[in-house]
């Protein structure tokens, strides 16, 4: 599954050097990190997260198939542009 889901990510975004996908065990889920460029955040997601949804669909039927649950999480990187520009964006709210 984790191969699945690296294939179906690289084939979407600008940066697929950048894309890794790490598998974690946590009380019998299987749950898939995945990190990429923070400008492909926005290519995976889709629009009103109907990319995401997608892929979590077809990782959560194989993985049914195989017997196990699984989820896919998005982990942003706290140190990328895009982290950043949120946070400049939510002092300007405050201000």
């Amino acid at each position: 599954m984790q191969g699945f889901l690296e294939y179906v990510v690289k084939g979407l975004v600008g940066h697929p050097d950048e894309v890794s996908v790490t598998s974690v065990e946590r009380n019998g889920l299987m749950v898939y990190e995945l990190r990429l460029d923070p400008s492909d955040i926005g290519k995976v997601v889709g629009r009103q997260g109907m990319t995401i949804t997608a892929i979590r669909s077809l990782l959560q039927a194989g993985s049914g198939k195989k017997g196990f649950r699984s989820m896919v999480k998005i982990i942003e990187d706290e140190n990328s542009d895009l982290s950043a520009e949120q946070e400049s964006d939510s002092e300007t709210v405050d201000s």
